[in-house]
């Protein structure tokens, strides 16, 4: 087992990211035989899922005279326009029934408010607004934090740079992650992660 001051961090491995998903990764489920390979070695694991509701301001489709994957400006900043995916009690947001979500101790949903996305598993993207899990590792003594899922270059990355920033200790599993790639986005998601001292492994 880890030392008791290490936690891991799974993130978004849910249907619509896997392939046949409405955004799906590719190879998304490949992960996840390690992913529950590597749950068994730590005593706090935290799983997170995105559980959108289905007039999330995101969606490409609530967006008029947009389509997936534009880039518009929000009162927090710019925001991808997405399709359509896991909206709160459909099979698509849903974890992969091949993830063994039973070994979480918590989970984590994020992007329930519609009027803001959250890519990080500490904040939403107004980089202001938590969710809570800063507090709730600390109270447990938890000082180091491995991540892995999906995808590498957003949901990943943003909880990576944003546990850097609050004083983690934080590596993140490559090997154990998938990237969607949007215009450069995975280059740039590591060059983010590095400078916040993340360190990438795997």
């Amino acid at each position: 087992m880890r030392p008791p001051d290490e936690a891991l961090i799974v993130i978004d491995v849910q249907n619509d990211f896997c392939p046949g998903g409405a955004l799906a990764v590719a190879d998304g489920d490949a992960i996840i035989p390690g992913l529950n390979a590597l749950m068994s070695e730590y005593a706090c694991v935290v799983l997170t899922q995105d559980w959108h509701p289905a007039d999330h301001a995101s969606f490409a489709v609530n967006q008029p005279g947009h389509a997936p994957y534009d880039t518009i400006a929000m009162p927090y900043g710019p925001q991808v326009l997405w399709p359509v995916h896991c909206v709160q009690g459909t099979r698509g947001a849903e974890f992969h029934p091949g993830l063994n979500a039973a070994a979480g101790q918590l989970i984590l949903r994020k992007g329930f408010r519609a009027a803001i996305d959250s890519y990080s598993a500490f904040f939403e993207n107004d980089h202001r607004t938590a969710t809570g899990l800063d507090g709730w590792l600390r109270s447990r003594g938890i000082g180091k934090l491995t991540l892995a899922g999906l995808a590498t270059d957003f949901c990943v990355g943003y909880s990576a740079q944003d546990a850097a920033r609050l004083g983690f200790a934080v590596e993140v599993r490559e090997d154990l992650s998938r990237a969607i790639d949007l215009n450069g986005s995975l280059a740039a998601a590591r060059a983010a992660m590095r400078a916040a001292g993340v360190a990438l492994v795997g």
